[in-house]
């Protein structure tokens, strides 16, 4: 019956069909776990005079009155009378045979909010159906469900649509159930019929309280299955790639002790560690998949590069890919300054490059002559070849699709064997996401930052204090020290964007005559933008005006002051980001959130909390709960946690029930049962996840 289409049921052709599929409900599987948002209690009849204000209510009673009321709008205006007490219905839209239908004498029973009106009480628009005189008219057995709806669609529709799929359901069955009895008992959930009757039918002794806030046993029984069917397909997806074969990369210390002899620092504790687990996982002879996260300024691309030096000492290739061209560039640059010397040639390549530099880039690669190829986007286009590609780095992952990172992994494939993949980020995932939307991953943690980091203190002022904001980026610069200004504008519009910026770096150059005043927005071509980021760095520049474009991968010590323009128009991990920019070096370091008031209460909180803490993973907890995940992801991510019940912040308590129940699955070897829950829940939508 289940996977049965909705058309088999009586009043749906295919209009209605098309609607339907708008809320994605195809079978009659899908519109059973299409549930209600609200319910409405219509079980029991309440008496006139016992009418609260606010309240949603069934009543009965005479109409004594019906008349049309010309006042600022014109309305049609009902008095209704039960034994105690008298209400007053108003129609505000009606037709005269509407009018002649509410005649004196009419018996009606209506459901509909109590209101305050010029008259009293008053039910606004109730719905409402005629008694016949003398008949008892049965209340609703079971409160109401309100559904999700889409245009053309009602409730009533809806309701009776499902109604149909539940009789069938009592009938004929169909909802197997694939949790075995062990399960159900020690997790103490109900069957699934029983919890899917429960949730279209509520009895009126059930709480509604409990039901609005998702606690209901029947609701947790379809969470716990939907969670359960998203974390065994994430553990599916890892068992394929571990069955993959890669090579086994071992080696590389003469090349990282060379390259550590060079550097002016060492690294952390936690970067040894990190770096462990990654050596852990290149010498088998299956595939890496290892995330890892390292909050702004801890240390990765060190990491990365050790991890590189392995794959080099054992004859292969190493690509790292970065979301913009100004960290891919950072990385070239700083990659090139520390592998150079010893010997290995890094190409680079991005899509604003001229045809011969792209041509000779290229066959750097092609030929293996390059050991390391950094770049954006460009490098998994179809041109782009490598002679053996062993480890591919991903830098801000999140900032790619899944299909682009399985075309750059596809370059690695040869003869049967995959390469490793490196996996890279510095907005911090919140534990309860990394335990749904990246549980096929290893994780591992970079939680120490490198000694000579200063804490960046941040303040917020409003818009109106302005000249005082220049005055202390003035002060600053006169000191020797260099700040940033990040234009933000609430359109996404890339040319908007920059003309802001444009015209913030023409007002500022004319406020600060002194000072010499750059730019950089992401319309810039790339070498115009490496000029300015160059003179910047050098501190040719003291002030740079810039796009959200420098939010990762930019590094200059001696820039101690960061002014955010309307920070309340973004997200709190890209704050942190853009002021991990600032306090790279032993000068104190200052960020200054320049707000547009008045403040909604997410801005104000989302600038609350940047004030109070300069913990990534704290920052990135609070963005959970304020944004929620498909936000927090960024769209491309979003197929990740569409959940159709279960929400990741309410349901935080069940992910490790749910992981240790998917791993017990696995462990008896129930595989028919895990495939069919991931059918059920996910359907088509393959989980290519961290693929």
């Amino acid at each position: 019956m289940s996977q049965r289409p909705v058309s088999e049921l009586k009043g749906v052709g295919p209009q209605v069909a098309e609607k339907l599929a708008r809320l994605q409900i195809f079978s009659l599987q899908d519109l059973l776990f299409h549930l209600p948002l609200r319910y409405q209690d219509r079980t029991r009849v309440t008496a006139i005079g016992g009418l609260q204000l606010g309240q949603d209510a069934v009543i009965e009673g005479e109409v004594k009155a019906a008349d049309i009321v010309m006042g600022r709008r014109r309305s049609l205006v009902c008095r209704l009378q039960d034994g105690s007490g008298t209400v007053t219905l108003r129609f505000f839209h009606f037709s005269a045979a509407q009018k002649q239908g509410l005649a004196v004498g009419t018996r009606l029973r209506c459901y509909g909010e109590v209101r305050r009106g010029s008259s009293g009480l008053e039910l606004f628009h109730p719905e409402y159906s005629r008694l016949q005189e003398g008949m008892e008219a049965p209340v609703e057995a079971y409160l109401t469900p309100i559904y999700p709806v889409t245009e053309g669609l009602h409730q009533n529709r809806l309701r009776g649509l499902v109604e149909q799929a539940l009789r069938l359901l009592e009938q004929e069955g169909g909802l197997q159930e694939w949790l075995p009895p062990e399960l159900l008992a020690e997790h103490g959930l109900m069957a699934l019929q029983d919890a899917v009757l429960l949730l279209h039918r509520p009895p009126p002794e059930v709480s509604q309280q409990q039901l609005l806030e998702g606690q209901h046993p029947a609701q947790r029984r379809l969470i716990f299955e939907e969670l359960l069917a998203h974390q065994l397909s994430l553990l599916q997806l890892r068992q394929r790639i571990q069955a993959l074969q890669a090579h086994p990369l071992q080696g590389g210390e003469t090349l990282r002790e060379a390259l550590l002899a060079r550097l002016p620092f060492s690294p952390t504790a936690a970067q040894r560690r990190v770096l462990e687990e990654i050596d852990a996982d290149l010498e088998q002879p299956r595939p890496m998949l290892r995330l890892v996260q390292g909050d702004v300024g801890s240390g990765k691309t060190l990491v990365a590069a050790l991890a590189a030096l392995r794959s080099l000492a054992c004859g292969g290739q190493v690509a790292m890919m970065a979301p913009t061209e100004i960290l891919a560039e950072q990385h070239y640059r700083t990659l090139s300054d520390w592998l150079q010397p010893l010997g290995i040639q890094v190409a680079w390549l991005a899509g604003k490059q001229g045809v011969r530099e792209r041509r000779e880039q290229l066959a750097l690669a092609e030929q293996g002559q390059a050991g390391l190829v950094v770049g954006t986007h460009a490098l998994f286009q179809e041109e782009v070849r490598f002679q053996r590609l062993a480890l591919v780095i991903i830098d801000e992952q999140h900032r790619f699709g899944v299909h682009q990172r399985l075309a750059l992994k596809a370059k690695g494939e040869q003869d049967g064997y995959q390469p490793h993949q490196l996996i890279m980020t510095a907005t911090p995932i919140p534990r309860t996401l990394a335990m749904s939307a990246y549980a096929d991953l290893d994780c591992s943690v970079i939680d120490e930052l490198p000694p000579g980091r200063t804490p960046v203190e941040t303040v917020a002022i409003p818009e109106e204090r302005r000249p005082e904001v220049i005055d202390r980026v003035r002060k600053g610069c006169r000191e020797g020290r260099q700040a940033y200004w990040v234009c933000t504008l609430v359109e996404e519009s890339e040319v908007l964007q920059c003309q802001a910026a444009q015209a913030t770096a023409e007002t500022l150059s004319a406020l600060l005559p002194e000072f010499r005043v750059g730019l950089v927005h992401g319309r810039m071509k790339a070498a115009e933008k490496a000029a300015v980021m160059d003179a910047f760095k050098a501190g040719g520049v003291q002030l740079l005006v810039a796009t959200t474009v420098i939010e990762v991968g930019v590094d200059v010590p001696n820039a101690s002051l960061m002014i955010i323009e309307n920070p309340e128009r973004l997200g709190l991990a890209q704050l942190h980001q853009l002021r991990g920019r600032v306090g790279r070096g032993a000068t104190r370091s200052y960020c200054v959130l320049l707000y547009r008031a008045p403040l909604s209460q997410m801005g104000r909180e989302r600038l609350g909390i940047m004030r109070e803490s300069s913990d990534g993973f704290v920052i990135a907890e609070k963005d959970l709960q304020l944004r929620g995940p498909g936000e927090l992801l960024g769209a491309r991510q979003t197929g990740l946690v569409q959940y159709r019940i279960a929400d990741l912040q309410r349901d935080a308590a069940l992910l490790e029930p749910v992981q240790a129940a998917a791993r017990w699955l696995q462990a008896r070897g129930l595989d028919n049962n895990a495939g069919s829950l991931i059918q059920r829940w996910l359907g088509a939508r393959e989980q290519y996840g961290q693929a």
